[in-house]
């Protein structure tokens, strides 16, 4: 046929592709295509193989490049017209989005995430060869067989099967949603499951966003409380780029003197276990604080009862983070008191949290534990005036691990084995 046409036409036949060539890339063609969705496979498509079949391999790529660019458009659509100003900060819209000269629209995927950067940068090779060796253009040259099916990979890899298609946030309606009533359980899983769909960019920066709004003394009770909670849900997945930024206003809440946001701040590391990010400074005031308020409550009237928080606080604050070295002896002194307790008992529902930080006492906390009755401490006078104490902090000795047990100690330490529970 192709033989006849250019016969009649009174051109030579080498003007379109050889036959070898032709048949070259129909073979190819279906395993390419096959990569493609089905709802992809548009009539663009067809065209694009009908210019294969009859050697037109510049008309071939210009028909690929045609659909890769009408799937970038519906990719943006499905991110959401309406959010993408937020995010490029200038109007846009569908008109706008049709308007886009290729170029702009790969960059705006890019932005938006919608391809990778390796996509952006192979995509962006074929936009130039569509413009200087497609029939859309007088061209440069002509493409072989091969350079016409690598040319469909890559539109076929990054544009046309590519399915991942975050959905950009509103960000004005979120604020306004989180500064709202206090979140229902599904309206908090929208949220959430918002967020973890949307772009990392545009996810660090909501993150931010909350944890301002959180630390932000102006904030009602109910919108720090809806921050906080989405921010949980997420902080599993917090990238290294997200903790350095939250990291990051942090300590410029610190540098500003801003004391209500940086004890605030503190606050959202601690409930987020995000304690860890935080200087060993920042952890020292943590556990020491929280040890003064523990052995404040613990000596004043109707201790058994109100110590059960702030043994929690301490316990949670701890468990996060290795206790700084400049914190230890608060830390073991406190705990050890409390757990040791006075003449008339000890606060049976703050126990538990006193166990717990007992065993998992480090070998220096374990010394500065067994010094305490050789030193003027408030455990070493309650152990030698009653023996329930004594017993209770022989009990105490009984949960920490032998092996753990430094030198220096040991000999204290198997002294209190011997004491009657």
């Amino acid at each position: 046929m192709l033989a006849a046409l250019t016969t009649a036409l009174g051109v030579p036949r080498n003007v379109l592709a050889a036959d070898d060539q032709i048949e070259h890339a129909w073979t190819n063609l279906p395993r390419l295509l096959a990569r493609i969705p089905p709802e992809h496979r548009s009539e663009t498509l067809v065209r694009m193989c009908v210019a294969v079949a009859t050697g037109l391999f510049d008309a071939a790529i210009n028909y690929a490049w045609n659909a890769a660019v009408i799937e970038l458009r519906e990719k943006v659509r499905r991110f959401g017209l309406a959010v993408v100003p937020q995010v490029i900060s200038k109007p846009f819209d569908e008109g706008a989005l049709v308007e886009l000269k290729d170029a702009d629209l790969l960059n705006l995927c890019l932005k938006l995430n919608l391809i990778s950067e390796d996509g952006f940068f192979l995509l962006d090779q074929c936009r130039d060869i569509r413009n200087n060796f497609s029939a859309a253009h007088p061209t440069m040259g002509a493409l072989d067989e091969t350079e016409f099916l690598s040319f469909l990979n890559r539109c076929a890899k990054h544009a046309l099967s590519n399915e991942r298609n975050p959905k950009g946030v509103d960000i004005q309606g979120m604020i306004a949603a989180v500064k709202g009533s206090r979140f229902t359980g599904p309206q908090l899983d929208a949220w959430a499951e918002r967020l973890a769909q949307t772009f990392d960019a545009q996810r660090e920066l909501l993150i931010g966003t909350l944890h301002g709004i959180y630390c932000d003394p102006a904030s009602g009770e109910e919108a720090r409380v809806n921050a906080l909670w989405i921010c949980e849900r997420l902080a599993p997945s917090f990238s290294p780029r997200t903790k350095s930024d939250l990291v990051d206003r942090h300590q410029d809440y610190l540098a500003k003197g801003d004391e209500a946001r940086h004890k605030a701040s503190q606050g959202y590391f601690e409930r987020l276990g995000l304690l860890s990010l935080l200087g060993e400074a920042e952890v020292h005031a943590l556990v020491t604080t929280a040890a003064r308020n523990l052995l404040s409550v613990h000596n004043a009237y109707n201790n058994f009862y109100n110590e059960p928080p702030f043994a929690e606080r301490l316990a949670a604050v701890t468990a996060q983070n290795r206790v700084p070295e400049t914190a230890q002896s608060e830390f073991v002194q406190a705990v050890v008191t409390c757990a040791t307790g006075n003449q008339w008992g000890i606060s049976t529902a703050a126990m538990g949290f006193y166990e717990k930080m007992i065993r998992s006492f480090s070998p220096n906390e374990i010394r500065i534990m067994l010094q305490l009755p050789e030193q003027n401490t408030i455990v070493k006078s309650r152990i030698q005036a009653s023996a329930r104490c004594r017993a209770q902090f022989a009990q105490l000795v009984r949960m920490l691990d032998s092996s753990s047990v430094p030198t220096s100690v040991r000999h204290a330490y198997d002294g209190w084995l011997t004491v009657p529970a």
